[in-house]
């Protein structure tokens, strides 16, 4: 017979193994997302990561900004307020347990090789857009093979969400003023990683509607039929047109 002692230690062995699990996959639950709030790397503090970082430090979470230059990032960390810090974007890709990268395109091979280890299996929003003009070879080469697909190629290992790739950065922080909610097309291949990046966009002020995976990230730019604000039932309607 099996006695209460050996039950404990079996229940304690599952629990310490299911929270060995937990901590290996690094990715925050969505109950988890919903309950609290989550530490956001920010990789490209420009318009568009300044503003979101900004927003969503307003909403509670605890985001890092990061770029090329730390002071800009430590000035704008300071007028954000409590909620916000800044780092390299080594220390904001090890602080968040999401990150937001928005850099030109023509830069995300260095983010990709430079942040390799600590991109692996965490959600990462991908608001990058390649254009030619501005970002050459790499940006031709990305057109071609379609925006979500090239970001999973040069981002290798990350839970990629396209989000907020055909918005202008100064509609985001009208977005809460508009009723009913404007949609934000996004594209994944991971079904928990484009849970939370949804309670990210609806704490923006969007109604998240996921078009399909990667592949689809291709409309997710500038000049596509899904650009611009649109509600998500035009959005879905226009969706499932493309191929």
């Amino acid at each position: 017979m099996t006695s209460r002692r050996d039950m404990s230690k079996g229940r304690r062995g599952f629990l310490r193994a299911a929270a060995a699990t937990l901590a290996l996959s690094g990715l925050p639950s969505a109950a988890h997302a919903a309950r609290g709030k989550l530490r956001i790397g920010i990789v490209g503090s420009g318009r568009i990561g300044g503003t979101l970082g900004r927003i969503w430090a307003n909403a509670g979470h605890t985001v890092m900004f990061s770029s090329l230059d730390l002071e800009h990032d430590k000035a704008l960390a300071a007028s954000v307020g409590a909620n916000a810090r800044a780092g390299t974007p080594r220390e904001a890709a090890a602080f968040g347990e999401v990150l937001l990268v928005a850099v030109p395109y023509h830069a995300l091979p260095s983010v990709g090789k430079e942040l390799a280890e600590l991109l692996k299996g965490k959600v990462v929003i991908d608001t990058c857009n390649p254009f030619p003009g501005r970002d050459g070879e790499v940006g031709i080469w990305a057109q071609k093979k379609g925006a979500g697909l090239a970001s999973a190629e040069l981002l290798p290992g990350a839970r990629i969400v396209r989000a907020f790739n055909a918005v202008g950065y100064t509609s985001l922080p009208l977005a809460t003023q508009r009723q009913p909610r404007a949609g934000m097309p996004m594209a994944g291949d991971d079904a928990k990683a484009n849970e939370i990046a949804s309670l990210l966009v609806r704490d923006v002020g969007y109604e998240p509607v996921v078009i399909g995976p990667l592949v689809k990230g291709k409309y997710l730019v500038p000049g596509t039929p899904l650009a611009g604000e649109r509600s998500p039932e035009e959005i879905r309607r226009i969706a499932a047109t493309l191929k």
